[in-house]
């Protein structure tokens, strides 16, 4: 999987390797962090391409994100689609959960999913929340699943 920084540097190291210096390095920088993950995706013709984001967050600080791209040409339901966004944030948040609890990070898993039942990916939302909060993860959802409505959002092409 290739990662890279927002400015479009890509990241050399395997993520998880990647993660854990940016932990040490924020952390011996005197930031207390938050680590937000999620997933957005949009269909353009017969492709989908998906973004994850990995955000950090310095506490009063603002935060910078790790990015991750990829697109398919398989086809999917909106269910479904918001599904393989959660699944996507989740396979991330299970491969670097054992460094946040190293180093005492907060960690939460974004969905693009609404709270609001007159929306379509609100079909998800049950499915998603159970999925996510089952592996032990804490969970948010639109409005305050910003990882995943804003951050991936603006990276998805």
């Amino acid at each position: 999987m290739l990662w890279r920084k927002f400015n479009g540097d890509p990241i050399q190291l395997p993520i998880k390797h990647a993660v854990e210096e940016t932990i040490k390095r924020e952390t011996r920088a005197g930031f207390h962090l938050k680590v937000c993950i999620g997933t957005d995706s949009q269909v353009k013709g017969k492709e989908t391409e998906f973004a994850t984001v990995i955000v950090f967050l310095r506490e009063g600080h603002g935060g910078f994100m790790f990015i991750h791209n990829e697109k398919t040409l398989l086809k999917y339901s909106i269910k479904e689609r918001m599904l393989v966004e959660v699944a996507k944030s989740i396979e991330i948040a299970y491969e670097l959960c054992d460094l946040f609890t190293t180093y005492d990070v907060d960690m939460e898993v974004h969905a693009d999913i609404n709270t609001n039942p007159h929306f379509k990916s609100n079909e998800a939302l049950r499915e998603a929340m159970g999925y996510i909060l089952g592996m032990g993860f804490a969970f948010k959802a639109k409005p305050e699943a910003f990882a995943s409505s804003s951050c991936a959002n603006k990276v998805v092409n």
